[in-house]
């Protein structure tokens, strides 16, 4: 076998071109217990997801939850499944293109692609595929707004390990967060609005993130500090009082501490006070299970069976205008200085020609 993958075709006439890589959690390939083994079986197996000792992980992982997880998360999954697939790829996929339409008007040697960090389409695969068309520059986009080592961090080893194949590495950026991006804040405020104005407005505004455990946090992980600024910052953007929006987590798993307030308590609560609700999901930049499924049916069922009234969910970003031109001036900034490469060779003439002439009026 050997130590390095093979590279792409090299022609001295081809534009050296910039590659965008958007890298979202994954997704099964279809909503069956078949399907959801290898894919839990990936994800479970990360270390930086599964903090605990891999022997006795091993144990728990292949003993007990392989067995009876996938044919669960297979129903659960059905209950949200799109026509055209899974919701978090078709919405994925969706912001991949807008954003690179975005560009192909001001940066048309900017290739936008995307992976995901378990199942498919797979970082490894996604990079050689960009690599084949070019790119020799890559800036790499985790999606997740706030940054946790068992999202971001693990999205990014997953580069990292098909970089150290590579025998020629190219250049490399990364995006580590964007929890108080103005522009981020901007398209989740715009979200809430619209839904207001279309549907009314609750008593309280319910901001869900995913769950992590407390340990977490104790360690050094600075996801829960994000997830409270990006809270903040919304609800200052929203012109909001302290009493009229709440932070809180959900996705407990296992039986240590999470982070807390966890959200299913926080919507038991809200159900026995009467309160009218809007619930929002500010960690994820489009829907999936954990919204879909975990937030908008069952946790509507909590907050109904503890004597809730009025509960409404507002979508994820997806693929709106607001977040997508959000996306995209977030990359261009983190594209500066490799703007020549990305620029099309009769744009570069046109503007030697603007220069030599500004130089000969002079």
């Amino acid at each position: 076998m050997a130590d390095f993958l093979p590279e792409p075709h090299f022609s001295h006439a081809q534009s050296p071109r910039i590659g965008v890589l958007l890298i979202n959690l994954g997704t099964p390939k279809a909503p069956t217990s078949s399907a959801l083994r290898p894919y839990l079986r990936e994800f479970l197996s990360d270390r930086r997801v599964i903090e605990i000792p891999r022997l006795l992980w091993s144990v728990i992982l292949n003993g007990f939850i392989l067995t009876t997880r996938p044919a669960k998360s297979a129903k659960k999954y059905t209950s949200i499944w799109l026509p055209q697939g899974s919701p978090l790829a078709v919405h994925t996929q969706r912001q991949t293109e807008q954003l690179a339409q975005r560009f192909s008007a001001t940066l048309p040697n900017v290739v936008v692609d995307y992976a995901m960090r378990y199942g498919q389409p797979a970082v490894e695969t996604v990079i050689q595929r960009m690599r084949a068309a070019g790119v020799t520059q890559f800036l790499c986009v985790p999606l997740y707004p706030q940054y946790a080592a068992s999202s971001s961090a693990t999205a990014l080893d997953a580069v990292f390990r098909t970089l150290m194949q590579l025998r020629s590495m190219p250049d490399v950026r990364t995006l580590r967060h964007f929890h108080d991006d103005a522009g981020y804040i901007a398209a989740l405020a715009a979200k809430v609005q619209a839904h207001w104005a279309a549907q009314g407005r609750g008593d309280k505004l319910v901001m869900s993130f995913h769950g992590l455990p407390r340990r977490s946090l104790d360690l050094g992980d600075p996801y829960y500090c994000e997830c409270h600024k990006t809270g903040r910052l919304l609800a200052e953007a929203l012109g909001l009082t302290e009493d009229q929006y709440v932070v809180c987590f959900q996705s407990r798993f296992g039986r240590a501490a999470w982070l807390q307030p966890y959200t299913s308590e926080v919507l038991a609560a809200l159900g026995r006070a009467g309160a009218s609700i809007d619930v929002l999901c500010p960690g994820f930049v489009a829907d999936c299970l954990e919204t879909l499924e975990e937030i908008a049916l069952e946790g509507k069922e909590t907050f109904h069976l503890a004597g809730g009234q009025r509960f409404a969910y507002i979508p994820c970003l997806n693929d709106d205008a607001a977040w997508v031109d959000a996306l995209a001036d977030l990359c261009q900034r983190h594209l500066a200085g490799w703007e020549t490469a990305a620029t099309a060779p009769a744009e570069l003439a046109a503007r030697a020609e603007r220069a030599k002439q500004r130089g000969a009026a002079q």
